[in-house]
């Protein structure tokens, strides 16, 4: 078989592992894990190619543990009974489940119970947020680790190492093609990998210039600059220039992400700014961005230019309040702060004195819904900067108004 070179490379054990040092590093956990012979069943999730596959097969190696890898997209029922057969062999194996957000219900129901009695402990993979895309009844029987996306620094680690490989002899690489193809990669070390093989194997002296490597991937390298900064001050940047409404900024830096073809930052970026930024002063706006994003993920690039302009244009230019986030972020700050008091008789679950606001005019009775120490506080602090919140804190100071009446 024609391995690709990223296989051909992967570690052996955890302590070849390129980067995730807040999980591999000496006193992290998944190192202890190792040191300590127990592995639990956990999901490891994160951006392509910044080693998932590479820790997971890492960790069995490590304890010298019988192993299978899957994927739960292509195989079916039969391969996980099979899987669950060889545990009862060896009395225990780890089940490698990568794509593990697309696990059905039907495979689900076979392995929930060897994950429970700990015949199978399970590593699964995934690109997507757990909290949001697996199901809850696999989520609570792991623990969940986020895999961080590698730095330049270490993608070059990685570069490097394979240039000293066995399977790239005869390679003449000068160091600014090695940092070209890491910046190129952003972040992600298969993508260097499978740029630098083919680039190998696509010359007749295994000389790999930068003409070499322009001819087969010619975008430019536009997110990493020499403090590895650079992709996340792009993405401040075209937040920044839409929150302070230029919307020719933000035109620019949307089009410097088009150009690299980012969409799930752009997606990721556009969702946090309607709902961080825009908030309360256009409402509207969050449903537009998902239909944007749905409509951009049906026809794809170079169409997807097309509604992310309309949109994009549009938050720019919106009222802009921040209201909303400000004032859970007060809750927030409130609770962790220890003013997490009881919650009233009025509004328990086994209340006998409830009043049921639809029974009242307005939908509005007066009634203690905050807890005794915290009667009279206030997190909510309007942006008077659209009619609609304008709407809303006519509405908020009515009801306090209300409240300040005597019964």
């Amino acid at each position: 078989m024609n391995k690709p070179l990223a296989i051909k490379l992967r570690p052996n054990n955890i302590d070849e592992i390129i980067g995730q040092e807040h999980l591999v590093s000496d006193g992290a956990p998944i190192r202890n894990f190792v040191n300590n012979n127990r592995i639990f069943s956990m999901i490891l999730y994160g951006e392509p190619g910044i080693g998932k596959t590479s820790i997971a097969t890492a960790i069995c190696n490590s304890i010298n543990m019988k192993y299978r890898l899957l994927n739960a997209t292509i195989n079916n029922k039969k391969d996980i009974e099979v899987v669950i057969e060889e545990a009862k062999m060896y009395d225990g194996i780890i089940l490698i489940m990568d794509e593990i957000h697309r696990l059905n219900k039907d495979k689900q129901d076979i392995l929930l119970p060897h994950l429970e009695t700990g015949l199978i402990t399970l590593i699964g993979l995934t690109t997507s947020n757990p909290y949001h895309k697996i199901n809850p009844a696999i989520r609570s029987r792991c623990q969940i680790f986020e895999l961080k996306p590698l730095t330049l620094d270490e993608v070059k680690i990685g570069i490097n190492r394979a240039i000293k490989s066995d399977e790239l002899k005869g390679i003449k690489i000068k160091d600014d093609v090695i940092d070209y193809i890491a910046k190129l990669s952003s972040g992600d070390l298969r993508s260097a990998y499978n740029l630098l093989e083919i680039s190998y194997y696509s010359t007749s002296d295994k000389n790999i210039t930068m003409d070499v490597v322009k001819k087969i991937n010619n975008k430019p390298a536009l997110f990493a600059d020499k403090n590895e900064t650079g992709h996340y001050d792009l993405l401040s940047a075209f937040q920044k220039s839409i929150r302070g409404s230029d919307v020719n900024a933000a035109l620019h830096y949307l089009a410097r992400l088009l150009v690299i073809e980012d969409l799930d930052s752009i997606y990721r970026r556009m969702t946090v700014i309607a709902y961080e930024d825009i908030g309360l002063a256009n409402p509207s706006i969050g449903p537009k961005v998902d239909a944007c994003i749905n409509a951009c993920e049906r026809v794809g690039l170079p169409e997807a230019t097309i509604p992310l302009s309309v949109v994009i244009i549009e938050m720019a230019l919106s009222p802009k309040s921040n209201s909303a986030n400000e004032a859970l972020n007060a809750a927030i700050k409130d609770i962790e702060s220890g003013n997490n008091y009881p919650i009233p008789e009025t509004i328990r679950i086994d209340s006998t004195i409830y009043k049921y606001p639809h029974n009242y005019k307005g939908s509005y009775v007066k009634q203690q819904y905050m807890p005794d120490n915290l009667i009279n506080t206030e997190y909510y602090k309007a942006k008077l900067t659209s009619k609609y919140e304008k709407m809303l804190n006519d509405v908020y100071e009515k009801i306090k108004q209300i409240n300040k009446t005597e019964d």
